[in-house]
């Protein structure tokens, strides 16, 4: 069982989105103006729809946290959606179904639409596209956001960036932590390359002009990690597991890889694997490559953490794709939904924070503790133990 867990409910346009998180160690400092933070770095990017310029997302702490510190009980998060007010007679919480202006019956290849509907028996597609909508991960951001203030007092530092959108990409490495993080919080589309910065931001361009969308390739970075954070000793302790099924549960994210990933594949063994070497002056096993991307044999190795994740374009298209409606079967075209051209931007943050609860939660399941004095006595203990190794 996960030591950190938590729930996410509320419906894209009702009165707000709501997490509750247990596991949290005592003690952890927490800063309302960190969440709020990632929260509005969420709702940047090149490429997003009007609704960002609707919400402006703040979070509200309900429970588990006093005078600025985690208190080892459920820690409860709000956000409020501020365009509630304009949906209130569709998304009514009591009374009876009438005669509303915004029922879809036109599922949009592509989106839950349509099987979600299967499934739940609705004949209204709002009760499922309500909640399957990527503002759910409003929440997620926050509750990633509280979380890696633990990492940060453990001194797990993390970033993303955008190595893809559509045929475009980077053209070189990622530079070192703290340049890509300045350069990539000033780019409107989150990456390095000033070239690929141009040709993205003209590639989304024509595609909202044309009515389409746009997907991309998206790149999460962590530092600092202890080796052995994760097991391989059963298959739902596997680390690798976890973080792909974290970045998986995003949605639109179609692929993930770690380190080298797909291009493994494509090469000899002496290409992919790190060699070993012993630095005698520090006292550790030490790495030339990182072509595991941080992780063997599904725990962490020391070396920074390197995922990838695939996102598809927004199902939502402003040309919309032939559909059937689903009370008089007839051909039409699929219903629109005030959307985005592209979210890959967004998406590199949502992942960071998403990341971020699976690390510490591998952190918690390795070295326990109650507080976060605890915590960190344990993981200074194991420090110590495998400097002698």
């Amino acid at each position: 069982m996960a030591n950190l867990r938590y729930l996410t409910s509320g419906e894209s346009h009702g009165p707000a989105l709501t997490v509750i998180l247990e596991g949290m160690p005592a003690g952890v400092p927490v800063s309302s103006e960190k969440i709020n933070i990632q929260l509005w770095r969420r709702q940047q990017g090149y490429g997003r729809g009007g609704r960002m310029s609707i919400e402006k997302d703040e979070v509200q702490i309900l429970s588990g946290i006093r005078f600025g510190q985690t208190l080892g009980s459920p820690i409860t998060l709000q956000v409020h959606n501020k365009d509630w007010v304009s949906w209130q007679e569709e998304m009514a919480i009591e009374g009876k179904f009438g005669k509303l202006k915004r029922v879809v019956t036109k599922p949009r290849p592509g989106h839950a639409d349509l099987v979600g509907g299967m499934k739940y028996n609705h004949r209204d597609l709002r009760n499922i596209l309500e909640r399957a909508s990527a503002r759910e991960t409003t929440v997620r951001v926050a509750c990633g956001a509280l979380v890696r203030q633990l990492l940060e007092a453990l001194g797990v530092p993390l970033t993303s960036y955008v190595k893809s959108i559509g045929r475009v990409k980077v053209s070189a490495e990622p530079p070192a932590f703290d340049k890509l993080v300045a350069r990539c919080e000033k780019s409107p589309v989150r990456t390095f390359d000033a070239k690929a910065e141009l040709a993205m931001i003209k590639i989304i361009d024509q595609a909202r002009k044309s009515g389409n969308s746009l997907g991309g390739v998206i790149e999460v970075l962590a530092f600092n990690l202890p080796p052995g954070l994760g097991s391989y000793v059963q298959w739902d302790r596997k680390l690798d597991g976890k973080l792909a099924q974290a970045l998986m549960s995003i949605q639109a994210i179609k692929g993930v890889e770690i380190g080298l990933g797909f291009e493994a594949a494509r090469l000899l063994g002496s290409e992919v694997h790190d060699s070993l070497y012993y630095n005698s002056k520090e006292k550790k096993y030490v790495r030339k490559s990182n072509g595991a991307g941080g992780l063997e044999g599904s725990m962490t190795n020391g070396e920074p953490l390197v995922l990838r994740a695939a996102m598809k374009p927004i199902s939502t298209l402003y040309k919309p794709l032939d559909s059937v409606d689903i009370e008089s079967k007839q051909a039409y075209k699929a219903s629109i939904e005030r959307s985005d051209v592209c979210a890959v931007p967004a998406a590199a943050v949502i992942a960071e924070n998403v990341v971020a609860i699976t690390l510490a939660d591998a952190f918690l399941e390795k070295f326990g503790g109650d507080s976060l004095l605890e915590l960190k006595k344990n993981l200074k203990g194991y420090l110590k133990q495998v400097q002698n190794f």
